[in-house]
């Protein structure tokens, strides 16, 4: 029953709302924070809304060529 019971939250965490799950997040550069973004990083969207966001730089990260 237990068991039963952690599957329908983990279902309705990711079907609630602007949820994307951390495959998105991180394909699009960003982390998956607990609470709030750190200094320096803007909300994205929700990998699991509305408790883990996601976070990404504010200035694009630069590439050496």
């Amino acid at each position: 029953m237990r068991m039963l019971v952690l599957v329908f939250i983990f279902i309705s965490l990711t079907q609630h709302g602007d949820a994307h799950g951390p495959d998105s997040c991180n394909h699009g550069g960003g982390l998956c924070r607990v609470g709030t973004c750190v200094s320096g990083e803007y909300l994205a969207h929700y990998c699991f809304e509305p408790i883990i966001l996601c976070c990404k730089n504010l200035s694009p990260a630069t590439t050496e060529s």
